[in-house]
């Protein structure tokens, strides 16, 4: 089975853990009905998101294979072929059709605009796969703008308004970490050759220049999310001082991007790092004890 998670990857599921934002920042992860629309928010992103890896890998196997890494995945290494990847996407599809389907019946509500935002999600990955990832700064623009469905799909699942400021600061979180992402694929690149033709736009300096700027806006922007009135009055004005976690979050990753040069997959520093992992975690329970100990 290992192959077929691979194939999958699953471990980037935890990418849309983000559609619970709009339910952890509402103070209803209590909520047993509304937790339970998240979780099916989220199986059903992360089966979309799986059709549209499969769809890039395979689309990408003649390049993969020239991949120090990329060469292992199932489809580039011939541990899967390629009838069985369309076989398992067509089922991958059907489930997900049947499972919105089923959702609007369980709940009794009209999950349209949920649909609507799996559906242009991908759409929008199918462009990104066949031709807007070889076209720099469009290509880490529609990874930000993926996670920012993601988090429109858990508002729009549950019925939570999401904030702008959160809209704005998942955006932007998301820049970071794209931008760190092809960060290292020029640091690789200057061993083993470029992987992607949006590689061409980039450079290590303007790299370094951008990731500075959007780091920068993304803890300002989670800095006004929390002296927001909204959100001081929802919590408590105690909750400014998370910005802590926040950064020295950043601070790590930029050590990570800058120093060590780890980031070309930004999903394995969630996975590897303990710095990081602790200061999640420590987030977490900060915000948890803002918003349910309030008093």
């Amino acid at each position: 089975m290992k192959k077929y998670v691979k194939l999958l990857r699953m471990e980037q599921w935890v990418k849309n853990l983000f559609v619970f934002v709009p339910l952890f920042f509402s103070g209803n992860i209590t909520n047993v009905d509304l937790l339970t629309k998240s979780i099916v928010a989220f199986v059903i992103f992360s089966l979309t998101a799986s059709v549209v890896y499969i769809l890039n890998d395979y689309n990408d196997i003649e390049a993969d294979r020239k991949h120090p890494e990329k060469r292992r995945r199932p489809l580039a290494s011939g541990a899967i072929s390629k009838r069985q990847a369309v076989a398992i996407l067509i089922v991958l599809l059907v489930i997900n059709s049947i499972a919105v389907f089923l959702a609007q019946i369980y709940f009794h509500q009209n999950l349209w605009k949920f649909a609507v935002i799996i559906g242009f999600y991908f759409v929008m990955n199918l462009a990104y796969t066949f031709r807007l990832k070889h076209v720099a700064i469009v290509d880490i623009s529609i990874i930000a703008v993926g996670f920012v469905l993601r988090v429109l799909s858990g508002g729009y699942i549950t019925g939570i308004k999401t904030s702008q400021w959160a809209i704005l600061l998942t955006f932007v979180l998301a820049l970071v970490l794209a931008i760190g992402k092809r960060r290292g694929e020029l640091i690789n690149a200057q061993v083993s050759g470029k992987t992607r033709r949006a590689l061409d736009g980039y450079n290590v300096q303007f790299a370094d220049i951008t990731l500075s700027i959007s780091v920068t806006l993304a803890i300002v922007c989670y800095l006004m999310f929390t002296l927001s009135p909204e959100v001081q009055m929802r919590f408590h004005e105690r909750v400014f001082y998370t910005v802590i976690f926040v950064v020295f979050a950043f601070l790590r990753y930029l050590q990570q991007t800058l120093v060590y040069n780890r980031t070309e997959s930004p999903t394995k520093i969630v996975y590897r790092d303990r710095y990081i992992q602790v200061t999640l975690v420590l987030w977490v329970a900060a915000f948890l004890i803002q918003i349910y100990f309030k008093k």
